[in-house]
């Protein structure tokens, strides 16, 4: 759970004006990230912060529940950054498959040619957060919400499937899939040590089907979901076949990169004009309602 949500839930209780700005300077912090992360753009991203912020204010004082309270934002945060969201001529079709995203045969003998393979060789560092962005500007919003809710936002899998409506099972799918159009983008430029191409050797080229089935476990796997005989096969695989440990580490890499994203953050008087128009229209609409 976000600290600042429940900073803020306790702020409302108080129930007084000087209380109620500053929840909202918590609040608008969290919905102008999230709305950066997913909309792309820092117009649609504040023009989202403050209709949610105007949407929520009369129903801020009803939630005693920090998780129903973050719940309820990202989901109206969602359905506004959908609507306002710039399309990219770049982007893929709506549905990703999984087949679309494995390595094909040259990949992997690339992978396999490898002779430093862990996280830290692919680690995205400061200075590629733009190629990160990028990459995940390109996915379809379906599958874009769910990777920024639950790599970039923290949030569990049933905390994405109650605000996304989608099952638990659908989000994992989605996860997944997401995460591995985001390496697949970021493959395309990442910067590795030099290595020749090497051909896979005959028994590791047998075991080619063998290592596309456990590419499509591998999020289950570095999350910690998949049952002790299915994760020892998986290990047992992996120690033995180059090309599967350096595509472990690749995505391992990009998962932990969207989770070390940093936070994108309003200048302070851009924020300080975004509250205080926020609770001047929300005032003016209160007088409208009560006459």
């Amino acid at each position: 759970m976000r600290k600042e949500i429940e900073e803020a839930v306790l702020l409302l209780r108080r129930g007084d004006d000087a209380a109620l700005e500053q929840a909202l300077t918590l609040l608008q912090n969290t919905v102008f990230s999230f709305s950066m992360r997913v909309c792309g753009q820092r117009e649609d991203a504040e023009d989202t912060t403050q209709d949610v912020l105007l949407k929520s204010v009369p129903y801020l004082p009803k939630f005693d529940s920090p998780k129903a309270l973050l719940v309820w934002l990202y989901k109206v945060a969602k359905n506004r950054c959908l609507m306002s969201r710039r399309r990219s001529k770049f982007a893929p079709a709506e549905e990703l498959s999984l087949e679309s995203l494995m390595p094909d045969r040259k990949e992997l003998e690339h992978l396999g040619a490898g002779d430093s393979i862990n996280p830290e060789t692919f680690a995205i560092r400061s200075e590629e957060a733009g190629r990160l962005r990028k990459a995940i500007q390109k996915l379809p919003p379906p599958y874009r919400i769910v990777l920024v809710l639950r790599d970039m936002e923290g949030l569990t899998d049933d905390e994405v499937a109650e605000i996304t409506g989608l099952r638990p099972g659908t989000v994992r799918v989605r996860l997944h899939r997401a995460r591995l159009f985001v390496r697949q983008e970021l493959m395309k430029t990442w910067r590795t040590r030099p290595a020749p191409m090497a051909k896979i050797p005959p028994e590791e080229a047998r075991s080619i089907p063998r290592c596309k089935a456990l590419f499509a476990e591998l999020s289950n796997y570095l999350d910690e979901k998949l049952d002790d005989s299915l994760c020892d096969e998986l290990e047992r695989h992996r120690d033995g076949c180059a090309p599967c440990k350096t595509f472990l580490a690749t995505l391992e890499a990009t998962i932990e990169g969207c989770k070390a994203f940093p936070a994108d953050d309003l200048d302070r008087r851009k924020a300080s004009e975004l509250r205080k128009k926020v609770l001047a229209d929300y005032e003016m609409l209160a007088k409208n309602v009560g006459r």
